[in-house]
């Protein structure tokens, strides 16, 4: 088989297990707190790092923003012998109290988005393998974080989430909004792979705040270090998978 076209690798390059965030920069983060790692491939928005954490061999792959480019890191993630995936993002709450650095597991994945549509009818659902979700949350248990555990919405327009939309997601029980996962989770499930989601609140939409507005960078402090932090279940969830 030929590499990849947009990840550019092919069967053997990478490992069983993947980090997929959708920021190439958390990618050299997540790869910082491995005790070793080597650059596999660059592309576009796709940067894959082939690591180890705790004698567990892992890849990291960032996906960019939206449910097409993560499908098609899922598609070609697949094609070269990845089974498992899990993603490192942000999310947007929707329910108040819900604070910025918090950190969401995801039960599922509104599918507001249009890419998992093309590939299935909206009917069908957009959930993570059991296994990985019980070790994302088993994980922020032993190191006692508290985590938030329930639906999320996945979106493909950051800047056209009205208030009729952020009221609608919060009378239902979503409890954040991001970009990614329900394509990850359906294309995941189709492919026979297993899926998961941790994610880092960096603003309240219920409450008026959205990433970028109270500082300089993209991301408040808090959701910087807590960024961390959910990286650091997340390994624990790798290790505990593997």
């Amino acid at each position: 088989m030929a590499k990849q076209p947009h990840l550019l690798v092919e069967p053997g390059d990478l490992n069983d297990i993947a980090l997929i965030p959708g920021d190439p920069g958390r990618v050299d983060r997540i790869a910082g707190l491995c005790d070793s790692s080597e650059v596999v491939a660059e592309n576009r928005e796709y940067k894959l790092v082939n690591a180890t954490y705790e004698g567990v061999d892992l890849t990291i792959c960032s996906t960019g923003i939206g449910c097409p480019s993560a499908a098609i890191a899922i598609e070609e993630l697949e094609r070269v012998g990845v089974e498992t995936v899990i993603r490192v993002g942000t999310t947007g709450a929707l329910q108040s109290g819900i604070e910025i650095g918090d950190m969401i597991v995801a039960t599922g994945a509104a599918k507001d988005e249009g890419t998992s549509k093309r590939y299935e009818s909206v009917t069908y659902p957009a959930v993570p393998d059991y296994d990985v979700l019980s070790a994302l949350v088993d994980g922020a248990e032993s190191r006692d974080e508290e985590v938030h555990v329930g639906p999320i919405a996945s979106d493909d327009a950051f800047y056209a989430e009205t208030d009729e939309y952020v009221e609608n997601w919060e009378e239902a029980g979503i409890l954040s909004v991001e970009m990614e996962a329900a394509a990850v989770f359906s294309l995941a499930r189709r492919k026979g792979m297993a899926a998961g989601a941790i994610c880092t609140v960096d603003g309240n939409l219920v409450e008026g705040t959205q990433k970028g507005e109270t500082d300089d960078e993209e991301l408040p402090e808090k959701a910087k270090d807590n960024v961390e932090r959910a990286i650091g279940i997340s390994l624990d969830a790798v290790v505990a998978l593997s």
